[in-house]
């Protein structure tokens, strides 16, 4: 036996036992303590994340609308027409549904959800509804009679796609990509291909927003970090004081500054540098939103970048220079190298914060200056589509994820340093 099991403590229990018992009994402690932060992070991070997950890929407006079609068309081969029996089926859950009030489950939210996919047919479903229940045999017939569009094997084919609870297809329509008339995917018409290209677009200006605050951040941390206590203090409190002013008001002072009859443009005017007919365009565009923007997250830039500087001794620049090296050489291999993990830490904080902005550009962006989160905001709040809503902001947290694993592979997440 070893030393441990052997020697006892004064209540004569194994000294093994005892520490096994304090060891479990400091675990239970620590879990206690944190137990607390555990069910906020699930509440407010993990869950919606997941909601969102799953929403992204389930609709059942179909299915919950005509359960007894949504089983039936699952199982048709997709030939030509369905069946008589899917006709009678339909029909008569289509009347059924017609005397429905239940929120979710009316034929208008049936009919929203085929229009995502073939735009303009929600009137067909609404139109027919309305005369289901005098639809006699045979169905397939005198629904045809009702209105020709139901002999087109391209609306069924859809119908049996948006009849499975789990579906794809929200995707497919955040890839700019839709079903054709034989159920392949294809790539959509010019006119529908936007979100890509927003995609695209907002990840272009989120990286040139980071660059300007990369560009107007350094010297002005360098300058907080050199500077006595005092002055420094001072300048520090008009770097915060944006934090204190509310967003809101912050972006509409900006549409008062750059508008054309604002603030700079009579200023350049007055000066002589444009004729009053020649004033610039700087708000409801793209310009006005990298301004803006810029000016929200510079702080979010000068902080992380001040507070490395802050702990850089000056004796190693002027040791540097000592030796013989130039300022700019001592600077590039003495103070940059230093600098990094503060530089690494406000642009990756810059970019993911510009990437998910959605305020600031809805108000001062115009058309030209929305980016993606306007996307996703307006199928949350307007079209009610929440799950191509879902579909484009997976989309958006995965571009996020794979921009983080490649910024650790190329610099190094370990490298990051906020003080």
């Amino acid at each position: 036996m070893s030393t441990a099991e052997l020697t006892l403590t004064e209540d004569g229990i194994p000294l093994k036992e005892k520490l096994a018992k304090t060891t479990a009994l400091q675990r239970r402690r620590a879990l206690l303590l944190t137990l607390p932060l555990v069910i906020f992070l699930v509440v407010s991070f993990v869950f919606p994340i997941g909601q969102m997950l799953f929403s992204s890929v389930h609709n059942d407006k179909v299915s919950a609308v005509v359960p007894t079609f949504a089983e039936a068309i699952i199982q048709w081969d997709g030939e030509g027409l369905p069946s008589e029996q899917i006709f009678e089926i339909f029909v008569k859950d289509l009347a059924a549904a017609k005397k429905v009030r239940e929120i979710g489950r009316t034929v208008g939210n049936m009919a929203t959800r085929i229009n995502y996919e073939m735009p303009g047919s929600r009137s067909l479903f609404t139109s027919t509804a309305r005369k289901a229940k005098k639809i006699e045999a045979p169905y397939k017939e005198n629904l045809i009679k009702v209105n020709k569009k139901w002999a087109n094997p391209t609306i069924w084919l859809t119908m049996q796609r948006a009849a499975r609870d789990i579906t794809p297809a929200f995707y497919v329509a955040a890839l700019d990509l839709k079903y054709d008339e034989n159920g392949d995917i294809v790539r959509a018409d010019e006119l529908y291909q936007i979100y890509l290209n927003n995609f695209i677009k907002t990840l272009g200006v989120s990286a040139l927003i980071t660059l300007i605050c990369v560009v107007l951040a350094y010297p002005v941390a360098y300058l907080l970090s050199v500077l006595p206590l005092r002055q420094a203090n001072l300048l520090m409190i008009m770097v915060l004081l944006p934090f204190w002013t509310s967003l809101l008001v912050r972006t509409t002072a900006w549409i008062a500054i750059l508008q054309t009859e604002g603030v700079i443009n009579d200023m350049l005017v007055f000066m002589g540098f444009i004729s009053d007919d020649g004033r610039i365009q700087m708000i409801y565009n793209q310009t006005g939103t990298i301004i803006a923007m810029v000016h929200i997250l510079l702080p979010f830039m000068i902080l992380p970048l001040y507070s490395v500087m802050k702990t850089i001794p000056p004796t190693y620049m002027r040791a540097a220079l000592s030796m013989g090296a130039k300022p700019l050489y001592a600077y590039r291999k003495v103070y940059l190298p230093q600098t990094l993990p503060g530089l690494a830490a406000g642009t990756l904080l810059v970019f993911i914060l510009a990437i998910g902005y959605y305020i600031t550009p809805a108000l001062v962006g115009g058309e030209d200056g929305l980016l993606i989160s306007n996307l996703i905001a307006y199928h949350i709040q307007k079209s009610l589509n929440w799950s191509l809503g879902a579909a484009l902001g997976t989309l958006l947290l995965a571009v996020v994820l794979i921009l983080y694993w490649l910024y650790n592979k190329l610099i190094g997440i370990d490298k990051l340093r906020f003080g």
